[in-house]
């Protein structure tokens, strides 16, 4: 066993609270029920404000990537805040084990707590590579269904609010009515149950049923798709509560699903095996993965289409999104991932799209920004603009950029209207 750091065991499951860092705050918190139904004692952490990014900066060399300044700057500013006992307090961390350098963050954050005066502190490892062996969280079979069922339930309530609250006539019933699906979901994990392919079919319908039973006047909005980085592509703190921006300037706001990222890591296992060679065994395995992911992402189309409500391409043809495009090969980061959910919310009727990235990030900057000439030119009626999130760029700064691109998505939508107004005229005089 390695000494040079504290390793989490099991007995520490009884006396020990885990934090866990907020990334996707809906699908996160049905990942932290299914943390508790295998007995661990977890907290989902919602503190944010500048004093996160400061203490990032203090702890973590400030040429690291903005995530892994926010994720440090979180855990740092939360265990500073005198609530725990830092003696019975423990972290976790997810790492991708791909090129991108969050894979590096859980050693930059045992550097930050010794650092800070926290050396006592164990951090858990949630990966599938593995990685961190010794402090790997256990993978079991019943919680990786649990790890799937959250995505695909946090998945199905953010579209549902989103593609609801903009038009609801009570304003707030959306809202709430995730909040209580979301209670009561977590609820039935914690108590082992609501994770089968079997339970989620029965209580899905409902769900969507029950959503679109929301008095709503579908008055033409602007359309808005979000892209980017996996972290500040989903976290309020990360993209500066971007949603809720969006939605105080009058938007529908579409997110892609954090079930897109889950079946690119496993295409990119399979793919790396055709292109490069690799144990037929890997491939097999993304394969199998993909097909049972598959089973669950069909119930979800069928179920947002049945009640109206746009669904995602399913993720075999996104991958088609691709041809022409971009490669396949360009898995660093969110890769060609980025570029295929921009084709895809383009086509899909969102034309405009925020492409949100960390200042510095590589392969988000070459699939996000520097795909945008490409996407205009298959795509004219794209309206594309990036977002850099740093701890030098400015909240007004990024909302002014937002809001010149929301004034062309205006005009462009006050010109489609008047022109189909113009063509009903037409059809009654003719």
């Amino acid at each position: 066993m390695n000494a040079s750091y504290p390793i989490f065991t099991e007995e520490m499951k009884q006396t020990h609270k885990v934090l866990i860092p907020n990334m996707a705050p809906v699908q996160f918190r049905i990942l932290a029920a299914a943390l508790e139904a295998h007995g661990y004692n977890v907290e989902l952490l919602g503190n944010c404000g500048s004093q996160v990014s400061e203490l990032g900066l203090k702890y973590v060399h400030n040429d690291t990537c903005y995530p892994a300044l926010l994720v440090i700057g979180q855990f740092l500013d939360a265990l500073a805040s005198g609530k725990y006992d830092l003696d019975h307090t423990a972290l976790i961390i997810t790492q991708t084990g791909g090129g991108c350098r969050a894979s590096n963050y859980i050693f930059l954050l045992r550097k930050a707590l010794v650092r800070a005066g926290y050396p006592q502190i164990p951090v858990l490892s949630l990966n599938f590579s593995g990685l961190e062996k010794e402090s790997s969280l256990p993978l079991d079979l019943t919680f990786l269904r649990m790890l799937l069922a959250a995505v695909y339930y946090g998945d199905l309530l953010v579209a549902l609010k989103a593609q609801t609250a903009p038009y609801e006539l009570q304003s707030g019933e959306a809202e709430a009515l995730q909040k209580k699906w979301l209670d009561r979901i977590c609820q039935e994990v914690r108590q082992g149950k609501g994770y089968s392919h079997r339970e989620m079919r029965t209580l899905m319908p409902a769900i969507a049923a029950d959503f679109a039973a929301i008095p709503v006047e579908r008055t033409p909005k602007v359309k808005v798709g979000v892209v980017g980085e996996i972290y500040v592509k989903y976290s309020p703190l990360g993209n500066n509560g971007l949603e809720e921006f969006l939605a105080t300037q009058d938007c529908e706001v579409n997110l892609p699903g954090l079930m897109g990222f889950v079946q690119y890591c496993a295409y990119n296992l399979a793919e790396t095996s055709r292109r490069y060679g690799g144990g037929i065994m890997k491939k097999y395995g993304a394969d199998l993965v993909l097909g049972y992911i598959a089973q669950m992402e069909k119930v979800i189309i069928q179920v947002l289409q049945s009640q109206g409500y746009h669904a995602p391409l399913p993720f075999r043809e996104l991958v088609r999104l691709t041809d022409g495009l971009i490669s396949t090969g360009d898995m660093m980061g969110e890769g060609w991932l980025l570029t295929a959910e921009m084709a895809e919310l383009i086509r899909g009727g969102y034309e405009n799209v925020i492409c949100a990235q960390p200042f510095g990030c590589l392969p988000n900057h070459i699939c996000g920004k520097g795909m945008i000439n490409k996407l205009r030119e298959l795509y004219p009626a794209a309206n594309i603009t990036p977002i850099d999130y740093d701890p030098s760029a400015t909240r007004v700064n990024q909302e002014n950029r937002i809001k010149l691109m929301l004034a062309v998505a205006r005009e462009r939508l006050e010109a489609q209207e008047a022109s189909q107004e113009g063509d009903e005229e037409e059809a009654i005089l003719a």
